[in-house]
């Protein structure tokens, strides 16, 4: 796609996904940075890596995919991921102390910051004192205008009430599933069914637009009062991992490229879909 001016930023975990059949880059931000690159955006990488062969290779990767960086590198060891399929749904065992969990913001992190268009973070990320205080400046560095995005993310026990909460007072989009609405349930006290939570959801956090995915059943696409629903198109699936990554990407291109919400969500649905036909979060023809 024809390059645009916007200036696109993925913050958080940066690692690689230990597949049954061999390791994958990873991570939602890089995921996020990957697709949102497909649709034209200057989309950049924030994270850290270690001082390790597997951080060396990291960088191979995302050069070889001329995903751009800003990686700093820390004494621990570069992120891993233990993933299991079954049926193409992924489940993980992802370890601790590791160089994502020590994320700084250097210099070029914070020219970067200063001209997003967007930032995309999530909770994963957030499971560290230091990569948080790192996330919350990033949100203050951004220009006031720029879309800040919750992919919510919420992985095993790597997440709590107080991070869930500022997070959503700090972005402007929100984008969830259907698991992840049933813990917002409780934490918030929604009422009603998914899409009057989802609601309340946007209002109450004063959101821009909200976007709630269903795996298999489709999807939800809230901006102010207008709601769009569509179903996923029939595609053999591989494996989900990065689906909803690719959907948040193309989600914040077209509200960046100013499309109609119908429009937008057709991309996001079409996106995803495509990526669950293949192996991996970043398959090379996605």
């Amino acid at each position: 796609m024809k390059n645009s001016e916007f200036n696109v930023i993925g913050i958080g975990e940066l690692l690689w996904d230990m597949l049954p059949d061999g390791k994958e880059v990873g991570g939602a931000p890089a995921n996020f940075a990957y697709h949102a690159k497909y649709f034209g955006a200057k989309s950049k990488v924030i994270s850290a890596i270690g001082k390790d062969s597997l951080g060396k290779e990291i960088i191979s990767v995302l050069n070889n995919r001329n995903i751009n960086y800003i990686l700093n590198e820390v004494e621990y060891p570069t992120g891993t991921v233990s993933v299991k399929l079954k049926d193409g749904i992924p489940t993980y065992e992802i370890h601790e102390n590791v160089a994502w969990d020590f994320i700084a913001l250097n210099q070029e992190a914070i020219a970067a910051l200063k001209t997003a268009d967007a930032i995309c973070f999530g909770s994963l990320s957030q499971r560290s004192n230091k990569s948080i205080r790192a996330i919350e400046t990033a949100l203050k560095l951004v220009p006031k205008k720029a879309l800040k995005i919750f992919d919510i993310n919420l992985r095993l026990q790597f997440y709590s009430n107080e991070i869930i909460e500022n997070s959503l007072k700090e972005a402007n989009v929100l984008k969830l599933n259907d698991e992840e609405l049933i813990v917002l349930t409780k934490m918030f006290h929604l009422k009603g069914n998914q899409e009057a939570k989802c609601v309340q959801l946007l209002n109450r956090f004063n959101l821009n637009y909200l976007a709630l995915t269903n795996g298999a059943k489709g999807s939800i696409l809230f901006h102010k009062n207008n709601i769009s629903r569509l179903t996923v198109p029939k595609v053999k699936v591989v494996d989900t991992i990065g689906a909803g990554d690719s959907f948040t990407a193309a989600l914040v291109m077209g509200i960046l490229y100013k499309k109609s919400l119908i429009k937008i969500h057709k991309s996001a649905t079409n996106h995803a879909a495509k990526v669950c036909a293949h192996k991996g979060a970043t398959p090379k023809n996605s």
